[in-house]
């Protein structure tokens, strides 16, 4: 089953590609090679007729003859599927010649459409983030109950989701403290934005992170700045996932509003969803949750309360729900060699030539 597998990718692989080929974009870097294949093809044919005319001069020579029984006159038109062998042979070698070519494409810009968003994941990793919060399936594996390795699970869990689905989102990673850092830009590769959570979950590295506050606003901002540097402002498809407690300094010590937390991302228009982990646990300093879901609501996004590892799972579900849509994206490519799918239309057409001629007696005979 897994060999049918492998050659019905292929074959969907090689029919996506035709579809993208001009011929008049094409490059041969061989094209003397092709030639001089061609001209030497020619010459054998021409010296193979040469010689079977030879060959069939005394037609009588050591043979009896017998007179025909002509039982219909004219032409049959069932008489060339006997040269089917043939004729897709025949069929296969011009794109032999052009695989032969190594045809190639220049550097080409294309804008394509795909189902997905361009999603900022916005990850607290402050001191307060050490509160216990157990988890058996976002934290499997962690080396305790902190409420951070739980975060960065569902940070995991979203991304997992994401790549399970039809979706090919533009990812960005960023982890913020009292100041805000990017670890990972906009991206399509889904593994690598799942290896730099692996690589921020670690608890050296967590314990090593030197700013141990909780400032919402700048983690918000850089994201922002990303957002602007990839020049995504003014595109539709752009949303914030963040990841905290909710414990925000500015807005417990220094006497700022939650709206001005999340100022730069109503500006830009950037949906946020927020997903408050922890939820209002006791003796626990922690931003009122009617405050975050007033300010998220502005913003065009939506608050979740993460108490625990269930209600975690299902805000993700919704947020990945909610999260449907297109995004349109400019695609660079370089040279790049074309000629896999001149190849195997070549091999195809003379596999079914040798599977004609030697299964079905009425394309066993050569003209």
């Amino acid at each position: 089953m897994q060999v049918f597998r492998d050659v019905s990718a292929l074959v969907t692989a090689t029919w996506a590609e035709w579809g993208e080929l001009r011929l008049e974009r094409l490059i041969f870097s061989e094209g003397d090679t092709a030639r001089q294949v061609v001209m030497a093809l020619v010459g054998l044919a021409a010296v193979f007729m040469v010689i079977r005319s030879f060959g069939g001069r005394n037609p009588g020579h050591k043979r009896l003859a017998l007179p025909a029984l002509v039982t219909s006159a004219g032409w049959s038109r069932a008489s060339l599927t006997r040269h089917g062998a043939l004729i897709l042979a025949l069929a296969g070698l011009p794109f032999f010649i052009l695989a032969l070519a190594d045809p190639r494409t220049s550097l080409t810009r294309s804008e394509t459409r795909y189902p997905g968003r361009r999603i900022s994941l916005l990850i607290d990793a402050s001191s307060s983030m050490l509160s216990a919060l157990p988890s058996t399936t976002l934290a499997k594996g962690a080396p305790n109950n902190a409420a951070f390795f739980t975060t960065v699970g569902a940070a995991r869990y979203f991304i997992e989701r994401r790549m399970a689905g039809k979706y090919r989102d533009l990812m960005a990673l960023v982890e913020f403290g009292d100041d805000a850092y990017v670890i990972t830009p906009f991206t399509t590769d889904y593994e690598n934005i799942l290896l730099s959570t692996a690589l921020i979950g670690d608890w050296n590295e967590f314990m090593a992170f030197p700013d141990q506050g909780t400032v919402v606003a700048r983690a918000v901002e850089q994201s922002v700045g990303l957002f602007n540097a990839f020049k995504y402002l003014d595109a539709s498809g752009n949303l914030m996932v963040i990841f905290t407690d909710g414990a925000d300094a500015d807005v417990l010590e220094n006497g700022k509003t939650v709206d001005d937390v999340l100022e730069e991302a109503t500006k830009a228009k950037i949906p946020v969803y927020l997903i408050k982990i922890g939820g209002n646990i006791q003796n626990k300093r922690s931003v009122a949750d009617e405050l975050w879901i007033a300010a998220v609501k502005r913003t065009g996004g939506q608050f979740f309360s993460g108490g625990d590892e269930a209600t975690i799972i299902q805000a993700i579900q919704a947020i990945d729900r909610a999260s449907a849509g297109t995004i349109e994206m400019k695609q660079y490519s370089t040279e790049r060699p074309r000629y896999a799918p001149f190849a195997l239309t070549a091999v195809g057409l003379w596999c079914a030539a040798l599977l004609l001629r030697f299964t079905i007696p009425a394309f066993q005979t050569f003209p």
